[in-house]
């Protein structure tokens, strides 16, 4: 049985792989959607190509924000714990 220390470190081992597991779901979905409509949109009017990147990479850096969290709280639980 496990007890104590190792308790708690198999807790945050498994805390950690669930964060980063459950956290990067999010951001690879909102990527990729944001991906595909600059896509359509590009498509659509090619003249507006370049706002259209530039507004894409912004989205796409505020939906890796929340995996890059998830990366935090997982090597938190990693070395501190």
């Amino acid at each position: 049985m496990i007890e104590g220390a190792d308790l708690i470190q198999a807790a945050a081992f498994l805390g950690a792989g669930l964060a980063m597991g459950l956290g990067a779901i999010g951001p690879g979905l909102g990527e990729g959607m944001v991906g595909a409509k600059a896509c359509e949109a590009i498509g659509k009017n090619p003249g507006e190509a370049g706002l259209l990147t530039r507004t894409m990479l912004v989205g796409q850096a505020v939906s890796e924000s929340t995996g890059i969290y998830s990366l935090v709280i997982a090597l938190l639980l990693l070395f501190v714990v």
